[in-house]
C-alpha cells in the first residue's frame, strides 16, 4: 500500500480486551494500527497475536490522563505516519458497585481522569493533527458504555464518566464539521472482557437482586468499530450500540 492511500489509526488501551480485538481487526483490514497503552509488554503480545500483520502495528506507552504524555504519544504517531486517519477512544477504568456516601474522592479522580479527561486530551491532540494533515480529516470514535444511557446500582463514578463522553461525542461531531472530522460513540454492553467478568458471577440488579448476565465475545464489538472505521467521512454513525441479547437492558432500572 502506497504511503498515500494507507489508513492509520491509533487505539487507546489496546494490550487487551475490547481495545486489542478492535486494533487486531484495524491490523487485518489494512490499517496501520498504533497501539497504546500502560503496559508495554501487553501492547507486544497483542501486536504478536496478529501474525504477519502485525508489521503494521506500533506500539507506545501512555498514560492518557497525563497531557505531556498524550502530546508525547501523538508527536511520534505523526512523526512516524504523518497523519492519524481513525482515533478509538477506548481506555477506560471502572469500580466495584459502591454506595455513593462511601466511594473515596480519591477512586472517583481516577475513573474520571481516565475515562473522561483522557478521551478529551487524545480527541485535542488528535484534531490538531487531523485539521491540517493533508487531505484534511479523519475520524474519531469514542468507546461509551450502556452506562451511558441508563446506570447501575452503585456506579455513579463510571455513569457519570460515559454520560460525559456522551457529550464530548456529541461536541466533538458538531465542531469539527468544518475539519471534515466525523465522531461517533459505540455503546457497548457486556463485553466479555475483564472489565465485565463480574457479569458471570453475579451483577446487581436495580431491584437489590444479584443476577448473572449474559455477556457477548469482543471481536462482534470490534466488527461494528470496524464498520464505523471504513465508512467515508461523508457518512457516520453518530451513536451504535452493540450488547448481549439476553442482558436486562431495556427496561433496566
Amino acid at each position: 500500500m502506497s504511503e498515500q492511500n494507507r489508513r492509520v489509526a491509533v487505539v487507546t488501551g489496546s494490550g487487551s480486551g475490547i481495545g486489542r480485538q478492535v486494533a487486531l481487526a484495524l491490523l487485518h483490514n489494512g490499517f496501520h494500527v498504533v497501539l497504546t497503552g500502560r503496559r508495554m509488554e501487553n501492547l507486544k503480545e497483542s501486536i504478536e497475536m496478529a501474525g504477519e500483520a502485525g508489521g503494521n502495528a506500533l506500539a507506545l506507552q501512555v498514560d492518557v490522563t497525563l497531557p505531556v504524555s498524550v502530546d508525547s504519544m501523538f508527536a511520534a504517531v505523526q512523526e512516524q505516519f504523518g497523519r492519524i486517519d481513525l482515533l478509538f477512544n477506548n481506555a477506560g477504568v471502572n469500580l466495584d458497585a459502591t454506595p455513593i456516601e462511601d466511594l473515596a474522592y480519591e477512586e472517583w479522580k481516577r475513573v474520571l481522569d481516565t475515562n473522561v479527561t483522557g478521551v478529551f486530551l487524545c480527541t485535542q491532540a488528535a484534531i490538531r493533527i487531523m485539521k491540517t494533515q493533508r487531505p484534511m480529516g479523519g475520524r474519531i470514535i469514542n468507546n461509551g458504555s450502556i452506562s451511558a444511557h441508563v446506570p447501575r446500582p452503585g456506579s455513579i463514578a463510571y455513569t457519570a464518566a460515559k454520560h460525559a463522553v456522551t457529550g464530548l461525542t456529541r461536541s466533538t461531531g458538531l465542531d469539527c464539521r468544518s475539519y471534515n472530522i466525523a465522531c461517533g460513540q459505540i455503546d457497548i454492553g457486556n463485553a466479555d472482557t475483564s472489565m465485565a467478568s463480574s457479569m458471570k458471577a453475579g451483577a446487581p440488579q436495580a431491584d437489590g437482586s444479584v443476577a448473572i448476565e449474559p455477556t457477548i465475545d469482543p471481536t462482534d464489538v470490534a466488527r461494528a468499530v470496524l464498520y464505523m472505521a471504513e465508512l467515508p467521512l461523508s457518512a457516520n454513525v453518530p451513536f451504535i450500540t452493540v450488547m448481549a441479547t439476553q442482558m436486562p437492558y431495556l427496561g433496566r432500572g
